[in-house]
């Protein structure tokens, strides 16, 4: 069976490419998945598990309220061997100057023009919503109490690749064609597939860390708290630990120490409660960044097709990007989610900004 090739070969067994490989397998399509080393085994293998729909683009928000539909069934839909735990926990994003809070206010009706259920809120508001935050430097932020966290993401991930025909093994290059239709899916590697056969992916390997505590037995936080300014986020996760991050914090863990001290500036002004835990865990991961911060999405050349550039949230928007990559591989009427996010827009001088990053 391993030597017989498939209608369609997705390569990449990330949480993307295994969203893709369900979706045309549940549509009757003959589909394999190509990987080098393992399910998961890159950036998809240590995210967190967040699921949010606070975006600033109209397209982002579609994606992520379509994902959100899905992730809120995903035990059902995925048919889990495990309970995978969504807890819709909320996000919220905080602002210390008005300048700000007329980014959020801007985002959160981009937000609501889309269905997503965002707000703002008073800084009052905001200690009413997260115990313990110390809301004094606030202008005010924003929450989504849609937006959450999966206990065990990695299952998810693992849910998505049941039943599939995974192929593990050497993935030199994509000449000769694995397959007439290929969905490459392979993060920032996705580039590096593409570039010999003369497509070019403005895509960037980016490093991000994330510090994480030993699991603790008390809850201190249940949401997310993100401060863009102070470049500070925290939360804890359903299995006790509480994560966060620098959310500046690039190149190598030699910076470790003075990423810890902004983690602990962050605590000390807006999440005192967690000022005696300790970070001991410093996680490495990485994005696969575009330009505007948005995936490419689409067809690139003759059956060939991609789903990269994600920008650390292709968990969450997994579901809705293998419908559209899904529909475009069966001949579905193009979706203006692949119009507005195709490899085009960047040699056409049409990027999509997208300006609520964490």
């Amino acid at each position: 069976m391993a030597d017989r090739s498939p209608e369609v070969a997705v390569v990449g067994a990330g949480v993307i490419g295994l969203a893709i490989a369900r979706e045309l397998q549940g549509r009757g399509v003959d589909v394999a998945v190509f990987e080098r080393i393992g399910i998961g085994a890159g950036a998809s293998g240590v995210q967190p598990g967040g699921v949010r729909q606070q975006w600033g683009t109209p397209v982002a928000c579609r994606l992520a309220r379509e994902s959100a539909a899905f992730y809120a069934e995903a035990d059902e839909r995925l048919e889990s061997a495990v309970p995978l735990g969504f807890r819709a926990c909320g996000y919220l994003f905080v602002a210390h100057t008005e300048s700000a809070l007329a980014r959020l206010r801007a985002n959160v009706a981009v937000q609501n023009a889309e269905g997503v259920p965002s707000r703002l809120v008073t800084a009052d508001e905001a200690a009413e919503l997260v115990p313990g935050l110390r809301a004094g430097t606030l202008a005010g932020a924003a929450w989504c109490g849609e937006d959450g966290y999966f206990d065990r993401p990695q299952s998810v991930v693992e849910a998505f690749g049941r039943r599939l025909d995974i192929r593990i093994g050497p993935i030199g290059s994509l000449e000769p064609k694995l397959a007439d239709t290929v969905v490459v899916a392979a993060g920032a590697s996705t580039a590096d597939l593409l570039g010999p056969l003369g497509i070019e992916l403005p895509i960037e390997r980016e490093d991000r860390f994330l510090f994480l505590s030993e699991p603790l037995r008390v809850r201190l936080l249940e949401p997310l708290v993100v401060s863009a300014e102070r470049g500070f986020a925290a939360k804890q996760l359903g299995d006790g630990r509480v994560l966060s991050s620098d959310l500046a914090a690039r190149g190598d863990a030699s910076q470790r120490e003075t990423w810890r001290a902004n983690v602990r500036t962050g605590i000390e002004e807006l999440l005192p409660a967690l000022a005696y835990v300790s970070f001991p865990v410093l996680v490495h991961g990485e994005y696969d960044v575009t330009p505007d911060h948005q995936p490419i999405l689409g067809r690139v050349g003759d059956g060939l097709y991609v789903a990269a550039g994600f920008s650390g949230h292709g968990f969450m928007i997994a579901p809705a990007v293998a419908r559209l990559i899904a529909d475009a591989v069966t001949g579905e009427p193009a979706a203006e989610a692949l119009e507005v996010l195709d490899l085009a827009r960047f040699a056409e001088k049409r990027p999509v900004p997208e300006p609520q990053l964490v």
